[in-house]
């Protein structure tokens, strides 16, 4: 067998311990000739996707295994920032997955470097996003490293094939050919795609979910959860004050119990087709609302729209794999003046996978009970409406004399 690249003498792979990475450590050793080392994220997997994972790295054919704490990184770098902005993806994708991506693309590259390694790995399909979103890092980071991507290179397109190709090297795996959905999980949301959901006329199943309750199946009794902001960052959870990475467990137990966080959507992939998920972000959809809770109490229209705006601008970014780019460093640049006034405390419902919010209180509040008032008040003299409201229609009375001849 011809070797691919025999200038790559080390790779650092991005190993999850799932079938396709656990295939690629003996591919890369076979077709490249080289040392592999696995890095492995936590990024809040869970620690039944962690148990055994450096063993289970060294039995196939890795040199080292790296376990890096990502978790305190990724919610206090990416997730919370991105909540301040508002950064959520064709109106209902909270990012889960991009998210995560910097930071698990970011610390690969430091073990690169760490180990002196000419080349980093990726498992991702040339049909997703992620590959873009790996490589985009790679490109920013360490443009001198080869990447290599074994899907867009490799002959093998099944996981019946990946398991004949474990099978024949006698390396063992907990995968077999009948599972059924594609899941990607992490401290912020869990994902779900295959199976019914390649189908978009299909309901998703019960067995889709596997982290919330279903709104039936939630409690019949409303809970109530004050959530404390300063400068946009989430302090303490009914009082009690916590980190960030403390606070977004927390949400995410109480969340999944209220089956709230659930979304079913067809989304438009980076590389041009559309894709159906199923995702379940029980915390993160109640720290999204508990902020524009907030931000609705603080800041003026102009703030609120520029901050919807800037919104939508990093979460196509963060969706496209373009963290690490100037527009991501000025786009944020504006976000922490925004948010600095996102100090206050947010009283939610939950109740059968609906969040509503109960009340809000800030130190920087523009609400004026004493202007807003429908009863009689001192502060505001409506006859002066008059003359804004003409001022403001000018232009249409203008409009109007024009056509009617009269001016």
């Amino acid at each position: 067998m011809s070797k691919l690249n025999t200038s790559v003498k080390k790779v650092v792979l991005a190993y999850s311990g799932g079938l396709d990475t656990s295939a690629i450590i003996p591919w890369l050793k076979e077709n490249y000739d080289c040392d592999v080392v696995a890095f492995v994220a936590d990024v809040g997997q869970g620690e039944e996707e962690l148990v055994g994972i450096e063993e289970k790295a060294l039995k196939s054919g890795a040199s080292a295994c790296y376990v890096v704490d990502l978790k305190d990184k990724f919610v206090n770098e990416l997730i919370s920032p991105a909540m301040q902005a508002g950064a959520i993806y064709e109106e209902q994708y909270l990012l889960g997955t991009a998210l995560a991506r910097p930071v698990i693309a970011e610390a690969q590259v430091q073990v690169a470097l760490e180990v002196g390694a000419d080349a980093v790995c990726h498992g991702c399909t040339g049909k997703g996003n992620d590959q873009v979103r790996f490589e985009s890092t790679f490109a920013a980071l360490a443009p001198h490293l080869t990447i290599i991507a074994p899907w867009r290179e490799w002959h093998m397109r099944s996981r019946q094939e990946l398991l004949d190709y474990l099978a024949e090297r006698d390396i063992k795996t907990s995968a077999s050919a009948t599972k059924i959905y594609s899941r990607d999980a992490n401290l912020w949301h869990i994902s779900h795609e295959g199976g019914e959901l390649e189908d978009p006329w299909q309901q998703p199943s019960d067995q889709v979910w596997t982290l919330s309750n279903s709104p039936q199946q939630a409690p019949d009794k409303e809970e109530v959860v004050e959530l404390k902001f300063n400068a946009g960052e989430l302090v303490a959870i009914n009082g009690t004050e916590v980190s960030q990475t403390e606070a977004l467990i927390v949400l995410n137990t109480i969340g999944a119990e209220h089956g709230v966080g659930r979304i079913d959507i067809v989304e438009n992939r980076l590389v041009g087709m559309k894709s159906r998920g199923c995702y379940e972000t029980p915390g993160g959809a109640i720290w999204y609302q508990a902020l524009r809770g907030l931000e609705e109490l603080v800041h003026d229209r102009p703030c609120q729209r520029l901050r919807h705006q800037l919104g939508q601008q990093l979460a196509d970014l963060l969706y496209d794999g373009q963290w690490f780019t100037p527009v991501r460093e000025a786009l944020l640049a504006s976000v922490t003046v925004l948010a600095s006034k996102l100090t206050g405390t947010v009283r939610i419902g939950l109740y059968k996978g609906n969040i509503t919010v109960l009340g809000r209180q800030s130190p920087y509040s523009l609400y004026s009970e004493a202007f807003a008032t429908f009863e009689q008040d001192e502060v505001y003299q409506q006859k002066d409406a008059a003359g804004f409201i003409r001022l403001f229609s000018l232009a249409s009375r203008i409009r109007a004399l024009k056509q009617g001849g009269l001016a």
